[in-house]
């Protein structure tokens, strides 16, 4: 027993890189059996094939592959209404678009197709919990589509063919009536007064019977198409055959969704190979075809258009920039970009593999010499395996990303035509780098392309594209034999060995980019719990517009460092969540690389990201980080020039005044050289101040009674006879505009109201230091919504603030600051969206608590 909880509990602490491996596994056993059944099919044949597909066939597939995605639109339509938001069709349109091609193509729907769901429709105002019930509705659609189409063939059908097994026309139909018996459930459960399916807090809402019959209806209408566009393919496909071709579609989908294989690619070619009886190489050529239509050409037309929408709205700043497609576009854009750069270089790669067309390189051998040929060949595939590597850059949006993308697709375009003539593929490379000279203002930030240490997924999809060429190459030339010569042949028709050296070159160039990144140390400037250098310190601190720079000083956080050493941020790990404390310091233009360079350090250890105490400045980077702004309170602004302690609003300030005075109190301000020598005299009101309060130092939103850290402040003092009773250290900003007080701190036996006249004595002597505004500090949860139609978490910290007096008096915090007539300045906590917000929240307050 003790080995076998030995083993889950290794299991569970690795359960993502063995989850990976097993897709993996799954994979290569796929594409291993795709081999075995296309062991006597040669690329020739297959290329005579597809040859000999009518155009009118094709031109078919692409109307049913149109109605298909038409039809799959209905169904986030349609859920939409049934979880009581019902948006305009072309918001679902684009919605259920953009995650069906995303999902279809790299499978696992609930992280990509629900990633998507969840920025566009998350764009248009929806909450994640009903983001999640649209994905659960609509996932349950398509399984019931699968369900349906499969009974209605093995019912309709004369009997099912499935490769080696046979379904009797009894049998087939039985098996049938069952599949659509299935599909009673739910409306039986419906009519029966049951409205959720699961537990009812995380559980689906179950649409009405009219809502259930569309998506039925939908979802049936959609497979039945999505096989017909497969099966007009197939040449000397009877009508007849179609109800058992349906079926072996529906098996072959079913299994390809189980295996989490991305886009069913090898799996699902394998299953309809061996269900559908014909030609191999004739079927074989329409699955090629059907992957192109019904797969990567959607894919092709959403990053295009979402590509398109953002380089437009780049164009257009003041038309549009507000709209749901502008804020959807620009949280999608550098993902639809990466995806066509990856794309085109898969593209590449795999045309290196296969050889090229004769009648083209007898022409090409006319114009150009064979070296031309064989230099171009090698260029191309390390070019496609070049950018592989550069998409991690685009999506970081980095200008250098821009540029080498730029560069390698038009060097795609020439090596293409100078290897074979492949003007097709020279025409993609093309396109695409149209599109990226169109989005050119999306790719802004500085950083090199190996900047940081990649990400998993990124390496493990550059490597799956270099292994589907290699597949590609070997089935082009199985029945070539091998031999050490090949890799030594230089001839126009030595197809063999150019795919040889180019996939080796490859397999060299992405095995050494990999190491060279996850062997060497990132980039980015993290100095953990050490001060930046004093350069660095007096360039920020001199830019700073904020007070609680200061905050640098506390000794609890680390720090990313701008490049050109003007500028830096504070953060502290707490758990997995990465804690930055107020706005960057420094100019505002360093603050995008500040924040994606730990946003980058952040995914890379698998962190949550969240910011505390942010201005409204840093809420256009949250929309980029992909984060939730949430408000947190607001933050008091005395504006010095207008306070007076004159009228009837400042009586209690007066009277605070007059009385301490008359107690015999005394305030000064003590420049930051004299404070060592009244430390002990400070700490011992620290002390009694602590004590009363039964609490402790707390570092990272506030400061702390410590010698080092003190000594670099004035310090306000309040004497009684010589003995001092209050104390505040001084914040300044670099900037000479605001000034404010961190610590403060009396004896229990302080004359009453003396906190309140040392804040008067602090803004009078700012205003006459020449300051424009006085920061009393946060009133949390203060300011927040409270209406029907504010957001759960603003009525939650209003319910706080109004009713949570004796947890931690917030009502009486603002009250106390509201007495000096300040002005109330947002402030915000964004944390990363969905489920991992709470967690995220957790590990703040335990971090600002501690």
């Amino acid at each position: 027993m003790g080995r076998i909880d030995a083993a889950l509990a290794l299991a569970t602490r690795h359960r993502r890189s063995l989850t990976v491996a097993m897709v993996l596994l799954v994979a290569g056993i796929g594409f291993a059996a795709l081999r075995l059944v296309l062991r006597e099919v040669h690329l020739s044949d297959v290329r005579a094939a597809l040859a000999e597909v009518p155009r009118a066939r094709i031109a078919a597939a692409l109307a049913l592959t149109t109605t298909s995605y038409l039809l799959l639109t209905g169904l986030d339509w349609v859920a939409l209404r049934s979880v009581g938001r019902p948006l305009p069709w072309r918001i679902a349109a684009a919605g259920s678009f953009t995650s069906y091609t995303l999902s279809h193509n790299l499978g696992l729907s609930l992280i990509t197709g629900g990633s998507a769901r969840l920025r566009l429709y998350g764009a248009a105002g929806l909450a994640f919990g009903e983001i999640a019930q649209v994905a659960a509705i609509c996932g349950l659609a398509f399984w019931a589509g699968v369900a349906g189409a499969a009974g209605v063939g093995l019912i309709v059908g004369d009997g099912v063919v499935l490769g080696p097994v046979t379904l009797g026309p009894g049998l087939s139909r039985g098996l049938g009536a069952v599949l659509i018996g299935l599909l009673a459930v739910l409306p039986l459960l419906r009519t029966r007064g049951i409205t959720t399916l699961g537990p009812e807090r995380f559980g689906v809402a179950l649409p009405s019977l009219k809502q259930m019959a569309s998506l039925g209806a939908l979802s049936l209408a959609d497979l039945t198409v999505a096989s017909a566009a497969l099966f007009v393919l197939v040449p000397a496909a009877a009508p007849g055959a179609f109800p058992g071709f349906v079926v072996a579609y529906a098996v072959a989908v079913v299994v390809a969704l189980l295996l989490h294989v991305p886009g069913g690619l090898g799996v699902f070619e394998t299953v309809v190979l061996a269900s559908v009886p014909g030609d191999r190489p004739a079927l074989f050529a329409a699955l090629l075809l059907y992957r192109l239509i019904y797969y990567l050409l959607p894919l092709l037309v959403a990053a295009i258009g979402i590509a398109g929408a953002e380089g437009w709205r780049l164009r257009h700043p003041i038309r549009r920039g507000l709209s749901y497609v502008d804020r959807a576009g620009q949280l999608l854009a550098p993902t639809a970009v990466t995806v066509l750069v990856f794309v085109a270089g898969f593209v590449l790669l795999v045309s290196g593999a296969l050889p090229g067309v004769k009648d083209r390189l007898s022409d090409l051998d006319d114009m150009v010499p064979l070296p031309f040929i064989e230099g171009s060949h090698m260029a191309g595939s390390l070019i496609g395996t070049a950018m592989l590597l550069v998409a991690p850059a685009l999506n970081a949006r980095l200008r250098s990303g821009w540029a080498a993308a730029r560069l390698l697709l038009v060097g795609g375009a020439i090596f293409s035509l100078l290897k074979g003539l492949d003007y097709e593929e020279a025409a993609l490379q093309l396109v695409v780098a149209g599109v990226l000279q169109y989005c050119r203002a999306s790719f802004y930030r500085e950083g090199g392309i190996l900047t940081d240490r990649p990400r998993w997924p990124w390496l493990i999809a550059a490597a799956a594209a270099l292994g589907l060429s290699l597949w590609a190459g070997f089935f082009a030339y199985q029945r070539t034999p091998y031999s050490d010569e090949l890799w030594w042949r230089f001839a126009l028709d030595g197809n063999a060995p150019r795919f040889l050296r180019a996939s080796f070159a490859a397999g060299v160039l992405l095995t050494a980019a990999s190491a060279w990144q996850l062997l060497t140390a990132s980039r980015t400037r993290t100095l953990p719990d050490a001060l930046p250098p004093e350069g660095v310190l007096d360039a920020a601190l001199a830019a700073s517009t904020r007070t609680d720079a200061a905050l640098a000083f506390t000794g609890d956080k680390s720090f990313v460092v701008s490049a050109a050493g003007d500028a830096f941020l504070m953060y502290r790990v707490q758990g997995r969540s990465w804690v930055v404390m107020g706005d960057p310091v420094g100019p505002v233009a360093a603050w995008s690389e500040l924040v994606w360079s730990i946003r980058r350090a952040c995914d890379a250890r698998a962190g949550r990201l969240c910011f505390y105490q942010a201005s409204e400045r840093m809420l256009p980077l949250f929309v980029e980080l992909g984060l939730q702004a949430i408000k947190y309170g607001e933050e008091a602004h005395v504006a010095l020039a207008g306070f007076a302690l004159a009228g009837p609003k400042a009586k209690s300030l007066r009277h605070a005044v007059r009385r301490t005075e008359a107690a015999g109190a005394v305030f000064s301000v003590e420049p930051a050289a004299t404070v060592p020598a009244l430390m002990a005299e400070l700490a011992e009101v620290s002390a009694a101040w602590l004590a009363e309060k039964a609490g402790r130092e707390k570092r990272f939103s506030l400061g702390v009674f410590d010698a080092g850290y003190l000594s670099r402040f004035p310090v306000a003092l309040v004497r009684v006879e010589g003995r001092i009773v209050a104390f505040a250290n001084i914040w300044t900003s670099g900037d000479g505009e605001e000034a404010s007080v961190d610590l403060m701190r009396h004896r229990p036996d302080a004359p009453y109201g003396t906190m309140e006249a040392m804040v008067v004595r602090l803004i009078e002597w700012a205003r006459g230091e020449g300051y424009e505004r006085f920061n009393l500090g946060m009133a949390p949860l203060s300011g927040m919504p409270s209406g029907r139609l504010a957001p759960v978490w603003a009525r939650l910290g209003h319910a706080l603030f109004a009713n949570g007096e004796r947890l931690y008096g917030f009502a009486g915090l603002r009250a106390f600051k509201a007495k000096y007539g300040p002005d109330w300045v947002s402030r915000y906590i964004a944390t990363p969206s969905g489920v991992a917000m709470p967690r995220a929240l957790i590990d703040l307050a335990r971090l600002v608590s501690a």
